[in-house]
Order: structure tokens, then C-alpha cells, then sequence
């Protein structure tokens, strides 16, 4: 479903990703893991082309990325992404959020949208939220109502960049319990977390990065039981001790 291979990124003179190589197949569910700085948020920001990259390629469901116009906005509704700070329209009601771009980009009816929407929102426990403006809610709700705007375009694949960073620890819980399900589902998803229990529970493959570089690619068991790689076997008894 998603094809990232040999690409580089560089911000002027500094180059933040060497390489990378990666192959996410329908349904799976990739958590990328990895220190601060080491090129997680700037890879899945590439994928959809928030980030553009320096070289190398990266395809969706064998389309490679476009680099503007119409054909930009469709892959993005392919691609759908759910950031760290919500990103929601402060000025429109959590069902306003869910039903904008399937009306503006996908050319869904109004009243189709509204109905999907609905359902969006009852999927990620907030029926009873559609018409509460964003100030109203909660943090942890607020990304749920994300999650359910990305959901609404009917993605091929589901980007998270750090979806539970910006949250109470309270909160968190209940936004990973909505990624479990979506994995559960067979939803193909590229999570960037430090949540190390989200990538227990739901990962089919854990990617750890340093330095823009992917170290190791292991299946969730193989990773957590033995990493391969010196440094992320250290990194892994950091933040495991917490």
C-alpha cells in the first residue's frame, strides 16, 4: 500500500532523513519508535507530502506522490493524517469537522456526509458531541474527532504523528483504545508513538529510527522479546523502565 524507497530530506545544509526504506502493506499496522530528532514526524509527513522529499520515491497504492494541484489534494484524501495538535476548525462543530472535506474533495452530499459523519463520530464514542464546538471538548476528545475527520474520506492508509503527545496523561487511554480498534479492523496505519503499549498490543511491525536512519524492522514480538541492534535494545530499557 505504501512504497517509501531511498529517499532523502534535507532542510537547507542539514539533512534529516538518509535512505529510507520502507514497505507497508494493506492492513498492516507499522509504529515507528525512536528518540527526538530522529526523523519520525518528518517521514510521515512525506508520505502524504507535507514534507516534500529531497530524492528518492514514495508511491500509495502504486500512484507515486504528485506534487500539486487536484491529483494532491485526492492522494491527501487517501492518506489521511491525524496530527499531534488536532488541527481542528475552531469556528465548526465536531460534525462540521468530520463532513467538510468529504463535501469539498470527495463531492459527497451534504446530507450523506452528515449521516457518515454521525456515524463517525458515534465510532469513536462521541454521538453525543456532534454539534459541541472544539473549546468545548476535551483534548483526548478533540483527537477523536480527528481521527473520525480522517476517517470520513475513506482512506487506503491512516498517518498518526505522535497522535497522544499533546495530551493529559488521563486522556491518552482513550484515543490508543480507537487506534486498536481501527488496527483491529485491518485499517493500514503508520503510527509514530512513544506509547510502547500501543505498539505491543496493536503493531504488526515496529521501525525504530535515529538519526533520520531506519536501524531495525522487526515483527512486534521479535522487537520487544530481543531488539537486534545495540541501540535499540538500549533505547527499548529506557523507556520500558518508566
Amino acid at each position: 500500500m505504501v512504497r517509501i524507497a531511498g529517499v532523502d530530506k534535507h532542510f537547507g545544509d542539514i539533512q534529516v532523513l538518509h535512505g529510507v526504506d520502507l514497505d507497508v502493506a494493506a492492513g498492516e499496522v507499522v509504529v515507528i519508535i525512536g528518540p527526538s530528532g530522529s526523523g519520525k514526524s518528518t517521514l510521515c509527513r512525506c508520505v502524504n507530502r507535507l514534507e516534500t522529499i529531497t530524492s528518492g520515491t514514495i508511491t500509495i497504492d502504486g500512484v507515486p506522490l504528485p506534487a500539486e494541484g487536484r491529483e494532491l489534494a485526492e492522494l491527501r484524501a487517501d492518506a489521511g493524517m491525524v496530527f499531534q495538535s488536532f488541527n481542528l476548525f475552531a469556528h465548526l462543530t465536531a460534525l462540521q469537522n468530520v463532513t467538510l472535506a468529504p463535501v469539498k474533495v470527495r463531492g459527497l452530499s451534504r446530507q450523506d456526509a452528515r449521516t457518515r459523519g454521525r456515524a463517525l463520530l458515534a465510532r469513536v464514542g462521541l454521538a453525543d458531541k456532534a454539534d459541541v464546538y472544539p473549546a468545548q471538548l476535551s483534548g483526548g476528545q478533540q483527537q477523536r474527532v480527528a481521527i473520525a475527520r480522517a476517517l470520513a474520506m475513506e482512506p487506503k492508509v491512516l498517518l498518526f504523528d505522535e497522535p497522544t503527545s499533546a495530551l493529559d496523561p488521563e486522556m491518552i487511554q482513550e484515543v490508543l483504545d480507537v487506534l486498536v480498534e481501527l488496527a483491529t479492523e485491518g485499517m493500514t496505519m503508520i503510527v509514530v508513538t512513544h506509547e510502547m503499549g500501543f505498539a505491543r498490543q496493536a503493531a504488526d511491525r515496529v521501525v525504530f529510527m535515529e538519526s533520520g536512519r531506519i536501524l531495525e524492522t522487526a515483527t512486534r514480538a521479535d522487537f520487544f522479546t530481543g531488539a537486534h541492534t545495540e541501540r535499540a535494545a538500549e533505547f527499548l530499557s529506557k523507556v520500558l523502565r518508566h
